[in-house]
């Protein structure tokens, strides 16, 4: 609004004295005329337009410094009446003078007549009491802007007085009509509204896990066209009876053997009758010996450093004597003739003359159906060869006869060790493999067992007779290492007279020493060898000596098992897992004393070993049912 017009209105209205001031500071030297101004007046009242504007007054001290204040947009955001975002342009406020906080608001209303146009003064300060200092807007209708845009001089001239210094082009007039018509749009598709409530769904969906299952096309299945005969239909439409299902043929991968004696044939077809006759006598006449041949005499302990460097392996020496891996090992103790045994997982025996001169000199028999885990010949009768399985058998390999008897056999319960509780032999205690023993005399007949007692152990890997006092023996089992009295021994309620304590892990086995039985070897799990004294039989025995050692054979080798050389009290052998491989020798202060290796001819872990009574010959089995027999 020109600064003429004000003039005009304080002519129809009287003003106040501060009025009166401000309008003559505001008013130019060169006013308009009036005429301009009722002409413009007229125009807008012929269109019915209505321009509501907010004034920014000038403070004094800047009118006396003849400064004029910075340019500033009128319309911050241009909005219509009609838009339901309508929202008004923020204007800078002057804080030097306090009577700059008062915005006055104009409001033109177009008449017929000029007068119409103007608006009188006392409603003009009325409005500007009720305007808030702090929120400034200016609301333009859009037929306005319509007539802006059709006659531009007038439009400039009407608002070159809205913002004090500039005026709004027709560009940017049509600029915010666009914006403000684009943001119209915009609004009413409630874009973010949509956004939010989708993103809200998801987040509920994920919270409760549900999980959308996409449904399956159902196709149409094609009807095949099938044959009265796969329909099982006769021609006259009766259905022909169902065909009983066989059940399929069970392969068990241990079979199990009849019970009752089995013949000693040899399992391979190209060994003739002549060879093993001839191998079986043989066998006789070597065990012609008298056992009180075979007493051990400890030698000095330099002496038998010394025999054990001069013994050597060659390539004779190595064969391969069983199909699979081997588990046990025994070495006959005839003098003249070198005849080993191993027993192998899938429960062969193979026996091998060293001294044979035909073919190779491995006979191997089948007696057993699963692992032979343990295999002594006879001390008392060495025709006599007895092996115990997992199958729950205990056989005799008797030469004399040709045929394996059955000595002991249960149908509920697997074995895992025995030995001799007699020195005639007549008796054996069995160790099983869940931790009961039971007591077998071959004297009495049948197959089974004078007593199965509970030793109050998980399992029992091994047992083992004192040499001197046959009433004692041990059983090493998951963790616990015990002796028990056999006198005493009744079905339930056992409990051992010395327990042999520090495993930490399951234990593999336990041996007296061979002369006098002072002495315990255990090997253990846990990487670690222990020697027990047991001179004196007490509650509870400590250890005596700990050798680190890895025992970690893992899954494909059979465990080691360390044994004592029955020649010396103090020394005993175990496999190892070192390379190059070799067998090793320690003494019972945990010295190793040898090894025994050979890079030509032992390339594998021989995990189970057996030294003979009186000579120097050490016997190696692996996994491969490979011996290898170092010897002087």
């Amino acid at each position: 609004m020109p600064r003429a017009e004000a003039q005009t209105l304080g002519a129809e209205e009287p003003l106040s004295p501060l009025a009166r001031q401000r309008l003559q500071e505001h008013t130019p030297r060169e006013n308009p005329s009036m005429n301009d101004v009722s002409e413009k007046a007229e125009r807008r009242a012929v269109f019915g337009k209505q321009v509501k504007v907010l004034l920014t007054p000038l403070s004094m001290e800047e009118e006396k410094r003849n400064k004029r204040p910075p340019q500033k947009r009128l319309l911050e955001k241009f909005s219509s009446n009609e838009g339901p975002s309508e929202r008004e342009p923020k204007v800078k406020k002057s804080h030097d003078d306090p009577t700059s906080q008062q915005i006055r608001d104009v409001s033109y209303k177009a008449s017929s007549s000029p007068q119409g146009v103007i608006p009188s003064m006392s409603s003009l300060h009325n409005k500007s009491s009720m305007v808030s200092p702090t929120n400034t807007s200016v609301t333009v209708d859009h037929d306005s802007e319509n007539n802006w845009d059709t006659d531009s001089e007038g439009s400039n001239s009407d608002v070159s007085y809205l913002d004090g210094s500039s005026q709004l082009s027709a560009y940017e007039r049509k600029r915010l009509k666009n914006i403000t018509e684009n943001a119209n749009f915009f609004a009413s598709l409630k874009l973010l509204e949509s956004a939010a409530r989708l993103r809200k769904m998801a987040t509920k969906g994920q919270s409760h896990g549900i999980k959308r299952v996409k449904p399956k096309k159902t196709e149409a299945e094609t009807v095949r066209r099938r044959s009265m005969r796969l329909q099982r239909v006769d021609p006259s439409g009766v259905p022909l009876p169902e065909i009983p299902a066989q059940p399929e043929p069970v392969i068990d991968e241990y079979p199990q053997l009849p019970p009752g004696p089995l013949p000693m044939v040899p399992a391979s077809q190209s060994k003739s009758s002549e060879l093993t006759a001839a191998f079986l006598d043989t066998w006789t006449k070597i065990s012609q010996i008298n056992p009180n041949d075979t007493e051990k005499n400890i030698c000095n302990l330099e002496r038998y450093k010394a025999s054990l460097s001069h013994m050597i392996l060659s390539e004779d020496a190595v064969t391969k004597v069983v199909k699979n891996r081997i588990y046990s090992v025994a070495i006959h103790p005839s003098e003249s003739r070198t005849l080993v045994a191993a027993g192998d997982k899938s429960g062969q025996i193979g026996l091998w003359d060293l001294n044979s001169k035909s073919e190779d000199g491995v006979y191997v028999f089948i007696p057993h159906s699963q692992p032979v885990s343990c295999m002594y010949f006879s001390p008392f009768n060495p025709v006599h060869l007895l092996s115990l399985s997992h199958d729950g058998t205990v056989r005799c390999g008797d030469v004399t006869r040709a045929v394996f008897e059955e000595v002991h056999r249960s149908e509920e319960n697997r074995f895992s060790s025995f030995d001799f509780l007699a020195d005639n032999a007549s008796t054996l205690v069995v160790g099983q493999w869940d931790g009961d023993v039971a007591i077998v005399d071959r004297r009495t007949p049948g197959t089974s067992s004078e007593l199965t007692a509970n030793i109050n152990s998980k399992t029992t890997r091994t047992v083992h007779v004192h040499p001197v006092n046959r009433q004692y023996f041990i059983a090493a089992g998951a963790v616990n290492v015990c002796i028990f009295d056999t006198r005493y021994l009744k079905p339930n309620g056992n409990k051992p007279i010395s327990f042999l304590s520090g495993h930490t892990k399951s234990v593999a086995s336990a041996y007296f020493s061979p002369i006098t039985g002072n002495r315990v070897v255990t090997t253990c799990a846990d990487d670690t060898l222990r020697v027990y004294d047991t001179s004196s039989l007490s509650s509870t025995i400590p250890v005596l000596t700990a050798v680190r050692h890895n025992n970690n054979t893992g899954r494909w080798l059979t465990r080691f098992r360390a044994i004592w050389d029955p020649k010396q009290e103090d020394c005993f052998v175990v496999g190892s897992m070192a390379r190059p491989r070799q067998i090793e020798i320690f003494q019972d202060t945990g010295e190793q004393l040898h090894s025994f290796y050979n890079v030509d001819y032992l390339g594998s872990v021989c995990s189970i070993n057996a030294v003979h009574p009186t000579k120097n010959i050490l016997v190696g089995g692996n996994s491969s049912g490979r011996l290898h027999v170092f010897k002087d």
